[in-house]
């Protein structure tokens, strides 16, 4: 199970975050200990004002746990793994909040502890936690006989095209898989010797070499994003340099997109966007798919909810009719047997609550399965639309070296309109004369 955590602070966008429904299929507020507030964004503001008392700005600790992609989890490992995190980083008893988060066939689960000791205003130190951490999620794979992540066992067998949060929002922006521009941009860079040939290996794929703010060397799309070479290609900044020379040599970012701007000429800018527009309609059908299991999948869990909640004020119904009242009840706890009707209720209750436990966990774990049956497909559709925008960089580059859209592309558009002129003359039938 990979375990990362971070102190901070700003809970009401960690809240807002941690709820969010429009990324994640299923969320669920699973535990809210020490708080007076029932719901997330309470409890947060809560310890956003006990903090206030002290000089912690980072008064939380956020930690996410992720177990291995295709593991079916029950709850109580998780409840599990997060008190011996707790007890490791001397968090036992402070304000705590769990949320289950479930996408792509994925579940995983977040913690949120408040820093703040109530008794002594003061923040709880958490020296080497990521080491802790690590140790915990050691134990985790060793304990529950799951495979560990060579990256984890080594870090020099770490994923190369692992991405940031940074290059992940980035992805959401272009619609483009972030591992699929790390990818062409280190094909880019070891199939080249030369500051001219690595540029002309960059411009073949839809990408301009300049000169970064911050960084020495920087990517620029077509669209106006920028990527970090150093990050991207995986060379050090002394290997860049060596390679390209002097950054200041060429054009600084806001040039480089005035650049490729006065070459993308308004018919151009047309072409691309609907080029775009078609290849992101590729995933449409196995998006829709997803977005009518999602919804059915809740209105399941709502449903078992309310049936669980009805069955259990029928039985708690139930148990208290079995304790005498008045005389009965007094005589009852002479004789001892109201303690016994009671130790009887607790084992009910335990029974009880252990059944719609498990009811709950073979739900989720049905539509899990259902869930990434489906994600095949889905993966499917997002590497075929991959592949048509990765081909549509490539398209643009060419067309503005060009100055107009590509042999290719023209000849595509004259056939779909000489078949839809040819549909429609079949559709006219003896009316239609090409005279």
């Amino acid at each position: 199970m990979i375990l990362k955590g971070n102190e901070r602070g700003h809970g009401k966008e960690l809240a807002k975050h941690l709820l969010n429904v429009r990324d994640n299929e299923h969320v669920e507020l699973h535990d809210l200990r020490g708080y007076a507030a029932d719901d997330l964004a309470g409890a947060m503001q809560e310890s956003e004002a006990i903090a206030r008392g002290t000089r912690c700005k980072n008064h939380l600790f956020s930690l996410s746990l992720n177990p291995p992609e295709h593991e079916d989890v029950p709850v109580e490992v998780f409840e599990a793994a997060i008190d011996r995190i707790e007890g490791r980083l001397g968090l036992e008893g402070q304000p705590r909040a769990i949320v289950f988060h479930e996408k792509e066939g994925r579940r995983h689960a977040h913690a949120v502890w408040s820093r703040i000791d109530g008794e002594e205003m003061k923040a709880i130190n958490l020296p080497w936690h990521k080491t802790r951490l690590n140790e915990v999620a050691r134990e985790l794979y060793r304990e529950h006989g799951w495979q560990i992540p060579d990256g984890f066992r080594d870090r020099a067998a770490r994923d190369p095209l692992a991405f940031t949060l940074e290059e992940w929002q980035q992805a959401k922006r272009t619609k483009q898989d972030p591992k699929l521009t790390k990818t062409m941009i280190r094909e880019s860079w070891s199939g080249s010797d030369s500051r001219e040939s690595f540029e002309a290996a960059l411009r073949d794929k839809g990408l301009w070499l300049a000169q970064g703010d911050k960084r020495g060397f920087v990517a620029v799309d077509w669209r106006g994003e920028t990527y970090s070479l150093s990050r991207m290609s995986g060379a050090k900044t002394k290997e860049l340099k060596a390679r390209l020379g002097d950054p200041r040599d060429l054009l600084s970012v806001d040039e480089a997109k005035a650049q490729i701007g006065a070459q993308l000429t308004p018919k151009l800018k047309a072409w691309a966007k609907e080029e775009q527009e078609k290849a992101e309609k590729a995933g449409l059908a196995a998006q829709f798919q997803r977005e009518q299991m999602v919804q059915r999948q809740r209105q399941a869990r709502a449903q078992i909810k309310t049936q669980q909640e009805q069955r259990w004020l029928n039985e708690e119904k139930k148990r208290a009719e079995r304790t005498p009242r008045g005389i009965r009840g007094l005589w009852g706890w002479v004789t001892g047997k109201n303690r016994k009707i009671r130790n009887e209720n607790e084992a009910e209750i335990a029974r009880a609550q252990q059944r719609d436990r498990t009811e709950k966990q073979e739900t989720i774990r049905k539509q899990l399965t259902e869930r990434r049956n489906l994600q095949r497909q889905v993966k499917l559709a997002r590497q075929k639309q991959q592949a048509r925008i990765a081909e549509l960089n490539q398209d643009v580059a060419r067309a503005m070296a060009l100055g107009r859209v590509p042999e290719r592309q023209a000849s595509k558009q004259k056939s779909r309109t000489h078949r839809r002129d040819q549909t429609r003359g079949r559709d006219r039938g003896n009316e239609f004369s090409p005279k």
